[in-house]
């Protein structure tokens, strides 16, 4: 007997993986919208669209779980169609479509068009910036370029998304005046890599132009960078972050390690010590500034000596923000070749160090905010708190500044002047300053 479906003829789109995932769930929604078509975002839907990530083991897994899943209800009669489109499905298409054969189609990660079609609606060129946000209505991110031409060996990114492709100032511009007049008030560039920004298009790297152009986009209180490349860094940027308040003074730079064998074997183009000496501009252009980083740990070949190394560093640097992840042995990458030769146990320990090191770091760093006011914006309302976080923080990832919402009531999405009472490894406790 087949099961009522709770909303006949709306599309669920279910997003899995990182922040340009959450973006293009967004941009296809806004598509969907144009063409009249209800759509919702991980709720109740007869339609279903997985927006799947291909990026690691864990994530590749979860995808898969989430296709099987949505695949059961489908015979189960819950739901009637079931698509998937994404970076799984763009790397593995082949391999889905004889292992999982349920799902109504699979599109890769530049197939929008067909994905559109095979839901009944058209593409339309002319939607600049047009966008159904799934994130808090203070913030969104902004896609400034999509693609990657770095040839880190670990990385299968360039195999699902392709070749560095930079977005035009113009439309950016476009696109962030059009979230600001939602009320958006903070814009998180992302990109596979911010550092690369332009080369394509202007035959320069051109991120501090766009910041610049960015900055005069009335409404718009916060621009914070994410997922800047080490090599080649234009310095420029850093000079448009120092004057200009809406830039923040915060960047996300993953590193991945530090040995100079194992920086060599990922191909990264660097060393220890320009690496170093890249950190110590950042720290004496921009003195305020909080640098996050990723790491990665268990890379084939990493000996006890590279990892000791590595913490070592991690020790002298004290990175306001900082993750690390064990290493994933992707098929078709360059690393793919090597022997993936440090255990799983010995991964995790290593992770799990690191991250004990970071946890005390943060600690110290926090305990020294006791009795300081920050400008912080109001994320939400969780339990007895209100959730805010300052210029220093991005949303999911970094440090919250938690006030006791039986005491004070904040409006979520507006700006508020709280004064740092207690501080954990990783949260700030706060007042609001009347």
């Amino acid at each position: 007997m087949r099961t009522k479906t709770l909303k006949k003829n709306t599309i669920n789109v279910v997003t899995l993986g990182c922040s340009k995932n959450v973006y293009d769930s967004e941009v296809l929604m806004g598509q969907l919208n144009a063409s009249n078509k209800d759509v919702v975002h991980e709720e109740e839907g007869n339609i279903v669209v997985i927006n799947t990530c291909g990026f690691i083991a864990n994530a590749k897994e979860e995808s898969v779980n989430t296709i099987l899943d949505y695949v059961q209800k489908k015979e189960a009669g819950k739901v009637d169609k079931v698509f998937v489109t994404g970076c799984l499905s763009e790397r593995y298409k082949p391999d889905l479509q004889k292992e999982i054969p349920n799902v109504d189609a699979y599109f890769g990660t530049s197939e929008l068009p067909s994905l559109l079609k095979a839901l009944g609606a058209d593409y339309k060129h002319e939607l600049i910036g047009e966008r159904l946000t799934t994130t808090p209505k203070n913030y969104a991110y902004l896609k400034i370029a999509e693609g990657c031409d770095r040839p880190c060996s670990f990385c299968a990114i360039p195999i699902m998304r392709g070749k560095h492709r930079s977005k035009k100032i113009e439309d950016l511009v476009t696109e962030a005046e059009k979230l600001a007049s939602k009320g958006v008030k903070e814009l998180i560039l992302i990109a596979q890599d911010l550092t690369y920004y332009g080369l394509d298009l202007y035959k320069k790297r051109n991120l501090a132009v766009l910041l610049e152009a960015l900055v005069k986009v009335e409404g718009i209180e916060w621009i914070r960078l994410h997922y800047a490349f080490p090599t080649g860094f234009p310095l420029d940027v850093l000079e448009v972050m120092k004057r200009e308040p809406k830039v923040c003074n915060y960047i996300d730079i993953p590193l991945q390690h530090i040995s100079d064998a194992i920086l060599k074997s990922m191909r990264r183009g660097t060393t220890q010590a320009k690496t170093t000496e890249l950190l110590k501009n950042f720290r004496a252009l921009v003195p305020e500034m909080t640098i996050r980083t990723t790491l990665i740990v268990g890379y084939p070949g990493e000996t006890e000596a590279d990892f000791q190394t590595l913490k070592k560093w991690v020790e002298d640097m004290r990175f306001e923000r900082l993750g690390c992840f064990t290493y994933s042995h992707e098929e078709n990458t360059h690393a793919y070749s090597l022997e993936d030769d440090v255990p799983q146990e010995i991964k995790q320990d290593r992770a799990n160090q690191i991250m004990e090191l970071q946890s005390q770091i943060s600690w110290e760093l926090n305990q020294q905010k006791i009795g300081q006011s920050f400008r912080c914006i109001i994320d939400r309302k969780e339990g007895d708190y209100f959730v805010g976080r300052t210029e220093f923080d991005s949303p999911d990832v970094d440090n919250e500044v938690l006030v006791d919402a039986s005491k004070f009531y904040l409006k979520q999405g507006e700006f508020v002047n709280l004064k740092i009472i207690e501080a954990a490894d990783f949260d700030l406790y706060a007042e609001p300053i009347v």
